[in-house]
Formats: C-alpha cells, structure tokens, sequence
C-alpha cells in the first residue's frame, strides 16, 4: 500500500475540491454563458464584452441564471422608468391618482366672480388640453362667467428650481426637454401642423391647445424635397406671436410638429391656454394671471381627478414619456406617502431618490450605486446595475401589484417602443421589454415568457459608441430565452 506524503495529500485534496469545484459552477445557475447568438452579434457590432452586462433569471429562482458584469454600473437610459413606476405603484398604490382644485378667495354674485380663482396643483403628469377644459367646463358650470380678480396659480407643492432646458442635449425645443411643473399642463407642449395649399401657394398653419394673444405668422411656401423640413421653418417664438421664417416645403404636403415653448415661462404658456379655453366658454377673466399661494380663507370650488395611477405608468413605461416620469418621481417624495393628495411639503428629485434607495433597501436590494437624478433616464448621470434592476423586477413579479406593473410594459412585436421590433420572431408576444435609447446607450429591461411556461427577468445594458448596432444582441438573447428557456 502507497503512503501520500503530506505534501501529496494536500496536492490531491487540492484537485479534488477544483473538480468538484467546476461540478459545482457548471451546476451553478450563474454559470450560463452568453448564448452564441448573442456573442456573435456583439462582435459584429464590435461592441466589447467589458461594455455589456446582463442579468437573466428565473422569476422562481434564487439565483441568477445568466449575469455578466452584473454588479457594474451602466447608464440605463429608459429603463430607469421601471425603478420609478415601480416604486410608485407599491408606495402611492394602483388606486391612487392626483388632484388639481379650484378655490376661490370672494364673493359670486350672480355670474360674476368678485375675487380671484385660485387653481393649486399637485403634479398631475397628464393634466392634458382635453382635461384641462373639462375641469374649465365645471367651473364655469357653476354659474361663473366673469372673474373679477387674478387667476392665481398655486404650483408650490414642488420646489421651484432653475432648469435649463438646453443642458441635456443643446436642444431645448425638444418636447421631452419640458421641466417638471405641479401645475404641468399639456407637458407644455405645442403642436404645429401644417398644411400646404399649392393652389393659393400658402401655408395654413394650426396650433394646440390654443393659445390667446398669440399672432401666428406662417412660414412660406418653397419648392424641394420634404427633407429636414422641421429645421426649415425657422420658428420664433415670443411672448405674443410664433412666427416661422424660413419656409415649408410643398412637397411635404401635411405635417405635425410637436415643441416645446421654452421661450415663455410655465406661467404664460397657462395664462394662454386658460384664457383661450375660458372664452370659448364664453368667460371672460378681468384680471391677471400670477404665481401664488392658496390662502387660508380660500374655498373650494370644484376638483379634478387625474387617471389613476396604473394609466399614467402604462403611458410612461408604453411611450417612454419623460416629462410624465420627472412628475412621478417628484410626487414620490411627498413626505406623507399616504396622503400624497394633499401634499403640503416642498420636495425635489434628491428627495425622491432617496425614498426609492429605502424602498429598495427595504426588499434586501442594496442599490448602493445607483444614482437617481430624475427618474427618467433622461440623464447623463443616472446609474444602475443590471443586478439591481434584475432583482428589482424579480421582486415587482411577487408583489401585488405585478399584475399592472407588467401590462405597463411594452409588448415585443405588438406596441409601444417595441412595436417594431422581432415583428417576425416566435418571441413577438411573449416579452413585456422596456428599452431605452441614448447616444452611446442601448437598454432593456422586462420579462421574457419562454415556449416552456417559465417566465424569466431579462436585463441587457450597453454602454458603448457602438451601442446603438446592439440591438441585434438584445433581440437575439430575447428570442433564445423563449426558445430555450
């Protein structure tokens, strides 16, 4: 019989606990590789694996199936959506929804209003052109036709902030540039649309919502291809007139352009619309429009109630809608979370992201390095870990409100950002994926339900200069989890 030295017995122990050390890993649901699709058209977008991290897991599981650089960082661009709508539908609830109310400090004789109408706001993300008058329409209802006083506006429920509307991307125009207002109306936002009329060799130009005491001086008709027509019209916007002076090609036909007036303060832009709206009412509003607070001897004259709050995520989450984001989170950090309706406290997206960092760390996610600027993923900043947000979205499939958090999902091949994308792949259908988009940025984030009934979490970050060539690696690792998952 063969005695081991002491040294030969360590070397064999030591192999022996290296093999069973691979049996282990192999075993191990973090030993997946990247699928081969997926490798290989990483490398045809010559996108490096160090750019990259994923994270794949069964909704059952404990662990992850597939993680690459899971604990690393990335700019998640859109995707931080999902941390945001989570987060409110757990902390505000799917019942919830906003209230924008009109009080009055005076007297109404008659028609007449003798005192000012105060509307205060409390961040409604969707206070929309049609709601808007809607909420008009119940005032005036009541029997007021004039207002003897101010209009004033009481927006005081979030904290009043220099934004800069040009610092995301140098262009301020853009209507997703809009900053968060509690008294946000319209995501104010202005839509042009043009119509060419070759036979009169004019421009008939349109804008809404309306706008009262604003002159709209048409651009002119040119010849040429339709092209960048939009950098064509030259558009200047002041405080009583839009006018376009450059030109609108005829071979354009009819168009829509949606902007956003950051030339005109919040305030003028709702004065506009509120006078343009309270005189097709046949109203009229003898004073001025102004920033102020609800005083103490106000009374309330009528409520608008929002959507609820499972309608707003699905628009923010299906559309990608950043401005309706920003309000969230805001309202987020209302310090009396179960009476957000009545917000009396300022609070700013610092603030919100904190409660969401607790709300995380409360489910046992640590989500020490992620970095909340405003909730959107409309950010340079803004930062998380695909294990975060895989943990996270294992998490949001156990909680109650599973059921609205999905549906506000884009569906692979059928709607929202991914209506167009696997159209033809088994998969179309079966992904609840939300992406995001910016320069150097390519992201999804969802639920993948494979051919074999298991439902998996799905994170696929990018962060490269060839990131936007990696949407064919995206759509193959979701395609291969269908199949093989």
């Amino acid at each position: 019989m063969k005695i081991f030295s002491p040294a030969r017995y360590r070397y064999v122990l030591t192999c022996m606990l290296l093999v069973l050390s691979n049996a282990w890993s192999q075993e191990s649901p973090t030993s997946v590789p990247l699928p081969t699709s997926v490798t290989a058209a990483l490398q045809r977008a010559a996108i490096p694996n160090s750019a990259v991290g994923v994270y794949v897991q069964e909704v059952q599981a404990q662990k992850p199936w597939i993680a690459q650089r899971e604990n690393t960082p990335f700019n998640p661009a859109s995707t931080m959506k999902l941390v945001t709508t989570n987060a409110a539908l757990e902390l505000l609830g799917p019942a919830f929804s906003w209230k924008t109310q009109a009080y009055t400090n005076g007297a109404q004789i008659g028609d007449v209003l003798y005192g000012d109408l105060i509307i205060k706001g409390s961040g409604d993300p969707k206070l929309v052109v049609e709601n808007f008058w809607l909420f008009l329409r119940q005032i005036r209802a009541r029997g007021i036709r004039e207002i003897r006083g101010n209009l004033v506006l009481d927006r005081t429920a979030f904290a009043a902030v220099n934004y800069d509307p040009a610092e995301f991307d140098r262009d301020p125009g853009k209507p997703y540039n809009a900053g968060s207002d509690a008294l946000l109306l319209n995501y104010k936002a202005l839509r042009f649309r043009f119509i060419s009329d070759d036979v009169s060799n004019v421009v008939n130009v349109t804008v809404d919502p309306p706008l009262m005491g604003y002159a709209i001086n048409a651009p002119k008709l040119v010849q040429g291809s339709c092209g960048d027509w939009q950098s064509k019209l030259q558009v200047v916007i002041q405080n009583n007139s839009i006018r376009f002076d450059g030109g609108f090609p005829a071979a354009c036909g009819e168009k829509n352009w949606h902007v956003h007036p950051y030339q005109i303060t919040n305030t003028q832009y709702f004065e506009a619309v509120f006078r343009a709206i309270w005189q097709q009412l046949d109203a009229t509003l003898k004073g001025q429009v102004v920033d102020g607070k609800l005083p103490s001897n106000a009374r309330l004259l009528e409520e608008w109630s929002s959507a609820s709050l499972p309608e707003i995520v699905r628009d923010i989450n299906k559309y990608s809608n950043n401005v309706m984001a920003k309000q969230v989170l805001l309202t987020l950090t209302a310090r009396n979370v179960s009476n957000i309706g009545n917000i009396a406290n300022v609070v700013n997206a610092e603030d919100g992201a904190k409660i969401i960092k607790t709300w995380l760390s409360n489910k046992g996610i640590t989500a020490s390095e992620m970095v909340i600027e405003n909730g959107s993923g409309l950010s340079r900043i803004e930062r998380i870990s695909p294990a975060t947000m895989g943990r996270m979205l294992v998490a949001a499939f156990q909680s109650s409100i599973m059921p609205e958090f999905i549906a506000s999902l884009p569906v692979a091949g059928y709607d929202g950002t991914m209506r167009r994308r696997l159209q033809a792949r088994s998969v179309a259908g079966n992904a609840h994926i939300k992406t995001g988009t910016l320069n150097d940025v390519r992201a999804i984030a969802g639920y993948v339900l494979a051919a074999s009934g298991k439902r998996y979490v799905v994170v696929f970050l990018i962060n490269h200069s060839n990131a936007i060539a990696g949407k064919e690696a995206q759509d193959a690792l979701l395609q291969w989890l269908y199949e093989k998952g």
